[in-house]
This record gives structure tokens, sequence and C-alpha cells, in this order.
């Protein structure tokens, strides 16, 4: 079953995979890292403050076999040797803490960044479950973990067995050189041990920190439903977000429909396009589109205009200039002023004979509409060229 689960997980994870992931703790981990920058941390201590640590070492060693018969008598005294001591072992071990302990705790971050979460200390129950502790023992990234456990341990043993046997004439020589000599020649040693622990832990470290990289990445893939999923979640259904969208053009479509008693003129095409227009003199610079449609929605525009006794004007050319250069809710394009200013005028006077009677007016015919503003005019021309 894991492995057809691991077969269906085809595709890499997805930002918000990897953001769940992090909050939780789970992030990319190098323990060959950590070990590295450990050493690493302690033999430049070891190098740069050898001498201070060899000092306080003396000191250690010297008081620790230094006995008097006047300290059986005097308790503070005894105590007072035994506070420098740990004075003493306090100042010589100080530096190597806190370089072991600052290695150790930044190191985790070149892999994975600043993280502190408390999410990996909550209790899960299903790490209870023998079945799965078992699945987890015998897995390949457990057996993994314990073929690195074992080259590091032989290699790391290797190297101590190598540095004891190569150099157990010095070893044995110790015994005979003076105190300050000796742990001189000790610290040499270790340094040298830990100089080659560590070179031979880069090794280590170049594999371990890519195939960690990517194991974390491959345990987080995703199949395509869950990617499917996932977006469902985070932007929404398709489905439910174009109902969403027509239901939104539909109130929108109401809300024009409301303006069209408003308007002042309906200029149509005469049914493939309507374009309602509006004009108020103290409020506006120019006429402002309340209401435009092509087909169905132009027919109703008709409609509404009729059954409140809009004026409808037929003049195609401008109607489709209209339709296809003026916005919605914005003053039409000062190339169509003109023709604009013509149309308003003939209704202006229609409203006045209708109400005072006199000379009824006479329709625009040709209004002065722009060839580039009509899309009819511009096929046309382009044609033409295509011919030429």
């Amino acid at each position: 079953m894991a492995e057809d689960s691991d077969a269906e997980r085809t595709e890499d994870a997805s930002p918000r995979r990897l953001e769940e992931a992090r909050n939780k703790g789970n992030v990319a981990r190098s323990r060959e890292l950590v070990t590295f920058a450990v050493l690493m941390s302690g033999l430049a201590s070891l190098i740069f403050m050898g001498d201070s640590f060899i000092g306080h070492m003396e000191k250690i060693t010297r008081a620790s076999l230094t006995f008097d018969r006047s300290m059986l008598r005097d308790p503070r005294q005894l105590l007072e040797i035994l506070q420098n001591m740990g004075l003493e072992t306090l100042l010589a071990f100080a530096p190597f803490l806190m370089a072991v302990t600052l290695a150790a705790f930044l190191s985790p971050m070149l892999l994975s960044g600043w993280l502190f979460t408390t999410e990996p200390l909550t209790p899960d129950l299903s790490k209870l479950n023998p079945m799965s502790g078992m699945a987890r023992m015998f897995s390949v990234n457990a057996l993994t973990e314990m073929l690195k456990a074992i080259v590091k341990t032989s290699l790391i043993g290797g190297i101590a067995f190598y540095i004891i046997w190569s150099e157990r004439g010095e070893f044995i020589g110790l015994s005979a050189e003076s105190l300050e000599s000796s742990f001189g020649h000790t610290a040499y040693l270790v340094a040298h041990t830990m100089k080659l622990v560590v070179g031979s832990l880069i090794v280590l470290v170049i594999i371990d920190v890519p195939y960690q990289l990517w194991h974390y990445h491959h345990s987080l893939r995703m199949s395509k439903e869950e990617l499917r999923q996932e977006s469902k979640e985070s932007e929404g259904d398709p489905q439910l977000k174009g109902r969403i969208r027509a239901m939104q053009r539909e109130a929108a479509r109401r809300r024009m429909m409301q303006e069209v008693p408003k308007a002042d003129v309906i200029v149509t095409n005469p049914t493939h396009y309507a374009v309602a227009l509006r004009y108020q003199s103290n409020s506006m610079t120019a006429p402002t589109v309340v209401a435009k449609g092509a087909h169905l929605i132009a027919e109703r525009i008709i409609e509404l205009g009729k059954e409140n006794r809009v004026a409808i004007l037929r003049t195609p050319p401008f109607a489709r200039a209209l339709y296809f250069n003026a916005e919605l809710g914005q003053e039409i394009p000062a190339k169509l002023y003109t023709a604009a200013a013509e149309v308003l005028a003939y209704v202006y006077q229609l409203k006045s004979y209708q109400t005072e009677g006199g000379i009824a007016p006479t329709e625009p015919v040709e209004l002065p509409v722009p060839a580039d503003m009509d899309p009819e005019n511009k096929n046309k021309g382009n044609q033409l060229e295509t011919g030429l």
C-alpha cells in the first residue's frame, strides 16, 4: 500500500504544503552537518584557546594532587580549594561548551532557516502504534540512518585506532614528561585526532546534505488529486467560482437596468447594440453611459426604454462606436462629443415638441462618427488594404 501511495505521489509539494510541514516542525535536517559543525567548533576553540585551556588544566591538576595536613584541621581551606578547582574547570571548559552549543543551535539553520515551534512536543498517540513503529524501524530512511551510523562509527573508530597505534610511542612517553609538557603534548594529539575526524566527516556531509534535501521534498510529494483538492480549498471550487461570477454579472446587469429609466436617450443599431446615455450639465462634463448591451440585453434595454418613455434613436455607426469605445458608468470618448451633442439636441427638441408643440424636429441622419471609432468602418478599411 505504501508503494502504491508513493507511486501516486508524482507531483512536487505545493508552497502551502511546504509551509504546513514547516509549521509542524517538519523540515530538512542533517545529523552529519550538526556533528561536523560541533566538532569543527570544538577544534577551532582548542586551536585558538588551547594555551588558556592548558593553563587552567595545569592549575586543576596541581591543586588536585597537592595535599597538606592542615586541610584536615581546617575544612574551610579544603572547601576553598574545591571552589577554586570548580572555577578553574568552568573557565577551562566554558569556551568549548559555548562554541559547541552555538554550533549545535545554528547549524540546522543552514538547511531550514530559523524556526521555533512547539508542535513536535504535542503528544501523538499514533506513534504508540506498534505496526507504524515497526514500519518506521524498517523503512528506507531508518536503514539509511543505520548505514550512516555504521560508516561514521567505523570511520571515527578507524581514525582513533590509527592515531593510537601510530602515536603509541608518544602516548607511552607522556608519563615521563613534565606536567606542562604532557598537557601540551596531549592537546596536540587531541587536536590532530579531531582534524582527521573533521576532515573525514566532510565527505559524509557532502553526501548527506543533498540526500536529506531530496528525501525531505520527496516525502512531501503530492498526488494530482491532492493538488486539485488543495486548489479547491485555497482558491475555491471552479464551478462555485463560476456560479459566483455569474451571480455577480447578473447583479451588475440588474443595477444597470435600473439606470435605464434615468437615461436621456437610447442609441440603437437597431437590435444588435443599444447604449443608454445620460447628461446633466450641472454635474457632468460629458454624456455618461448608464447602460449598454448586445443582442438580448440590447433588446431588454430598448424594451425598458419604451416602458419608461425614454427617447430611442436608431443610429448604427454611433451605437457601434459607443458600444465598443465607451465604458459603462464612464463618460464617452472626446471624439464622440460632436455626435452626442447632435443627438442630445434632437432629444431636447423632441421633448419640447411633445410638451409644447410646434415644429417636429428632424432625426439626425448622418452623425459625425470618426471612422476609427466604428468597428465596421475599421473592418472595411482592413479589407480594402488587403485587396490592394
